[in-house]
């Protein structure tokens, strides 16, 4: 049966600057923690970087046109802190400042509205220098930065986005070293979760400085979708602690405004917290707009004692959080992805509607959904350029996620928008360019785009605004 979404519900796609803009020493742009990340033997699975990634810095406006051709209504797109800031202390670049009001301008002339995330992981190293997201001034200088942004763009951006995953920032970057800057300290990891919760209130409060309530501006969390494998007492206690330490860190003082106590209870042993000044929760929980989702799979998981605590061998979240002493990750079942995750589309519906009940009238956006698969090329002289890629698993990913959004709707969630990860095959991190999300393919050797069977499938999606 079919479902129609709402009228004005919002169809996009997503990429972020250091995976598809390449051009790393151009347009006075200096290092990033990716840069250096990338440059250490052994951290970057295929020992590769976002050098020349998809080369989006000159081929923006061929990618826009894809987008038209899509149909979507909005692109997902980060800023490289480095090329509006590109030294400490200043001056802002004005090369950067020019660059991305093209881009910005190319998407306005194109029907396509921005929205814009301001971090995305991307952090220039000379903070890094003095301490990174361990480090209070680091917040208090994105604020700066983010000023700088909102005064040079403020009516070109529909959406601001503070942040993209803090999850993975802190406790990716700081907790277990499997992202840049590539430090194994949870104390270090507590206390960039607060930095970044921090970050986010000042620059929600910078964009207001400027723009008053005509901003809409959010956040985007990727919150742990976690299972308990039984409803015995063991197994449910594992789940409240996994939910504890990966959403309500992020959830409590961005949108109720206060952290939970049983935090630094479960952490003391780890640190006294001492790093949040007075003020700091109150500057933090400021009122969104909406709230981004970026959802792929699910952890499921069982109580344990604390000899078998950690994740699954093999999981690169492992050890990423303290505090998980009682919770076992289970190996994921099922069809997995190119990425080794699960698909249970049933678990975003549920994520949604859960959501939606505890904050009703706080609108939700999925900023991120999609999957990698190992993708060929085919012939095909119907298709552009005469090349295709059949995509069958990704198809089949796609219609059960949007249909999960159209379920969670039904069930009353007040979601507004899904955009679709990734426009364009890209840099994956560590992965380098081994896993491929893109509904657009991207040929590294010539940076030639060839459509998949996911991206035809996506715009009829967009086209008729229904599953």
């Amino acid at each position: 049966m079919t479902f129609t979404f709402p009228k004005d519900f919002t169809w996009g796609t997503a990429t972020a600057s250091y995976q598809v803009e390449g051009a790393i020493r151009e347009g006075g742009r200096t290092a990033s923690i990716w840069d250096t990340y990338c440059a250490v033997p052994g951290n970057i699975l295929d020992g590769s970087s976002g050098e020349f990634a998809c080369d989006q810095y000159h081929r923006y406006l061929e990618d826009i046109k894809l987008m038209q051709e899509l149909g979507v209504g909005a692109y997902r797109l980060s800023v490289a802190w480095s090329r509006i800031v590109p030294e400490y202390g200043g001056p802002v670049n004005q090369e950067g400042i020019d660059y991305y009001r093209r881009v910005l301008e190319a998407l306005h002339e194109a029907g396509i509205k921005p929205a814009v995330t301001l971090y995305h992981w991307d952090l220039p190293q000379y903070l890094e220098d003095r301490g990174g997201w361990v480090n209070r001034e680091t917040a208090l200088r994105f604020a700066d930065y983010v000023a700088v942004l909102v005064h040079e763009f403020g009516d070109l951006v529909d959406t601001w986005i503070t942040l993209n995953e803090p999850w993975c920032s802190a406790y990716l970057g700081y907790g277990n070293g499997a992202h840049a800057p590539g430090l194994r300290d949870h104390a270090k990891a507590l206390a960039a979760v607060h930095h970044l919760n921090l970050a986010h209130g000042l620059a929600v409060k910078a964009i207001r400085a400027e723009l008053g309530e005509r901003a809409k501006v959010a956040v985007t969390l990727n919150l742990a979708a976690n299972v308990a494998e039984t409803e015995t007492p063991e197994d449910i206690a594992a789940k409240h602690r996994a939910d504890l330490m990966a959403n309500e860190v992020f959830l409590g003082p961005m949108i109720d405004g206060t952290y939970d106590p049983e935090i630094f209870e479960v952490t003391k042993h780890v640190t006294d917290w001492s790093f949040i000044q007075d003020g700091d929760v109150e500057i933090a929980h400021q009122p969104i707009d909406a709230l981004g989702i970026n959802y792929y799979s699910t952890n499921h998981v069982r109580g344990c004692v604390a000899a078998d605590a950690g994740s699954f061998a093999g999981d690169r979240h492992a050890n990423a959080m303290p505090a998980q002493e009682n919770v076992e990750t289970l190996p994921p079942t099922g069809e997995l992805t190119a990425m080794g995750w699960n698909q249970e589309p049933k678990a975003l519906t549920a994520l949604l509607c859960e959501l939606s009940e505890r904050w009703p009238d706080l609108p939700i956006v999925i900023t991120e959904n999609g999957s990698a698969w190992d993708d060929e090329v085919s012939e095909d002289s119907a298709a552009p350029d005469g090349l295709i890629v059949h995509d069958p698993h990704r198809v089949a990913y796609l219609n059960a996620h949007v249909q999960a959004v159209a379920d969670a709707l039904k069930a009353g969630a007040n979601v507004t928008g899904y955009f679709a990860w990734s426009l364009l095959d890209n840099f994956e991190w560590a992965y380098g360019y081994t896993k491929r999300f893109g509904i657009i393919r991207v040929d590294y050797d010539t940076e030639a785009r060839i459509w998949k069977d996911s991206a035809f499938r996506f715009r009829d999606i967009v086209r008729a605004n229904a599953i």
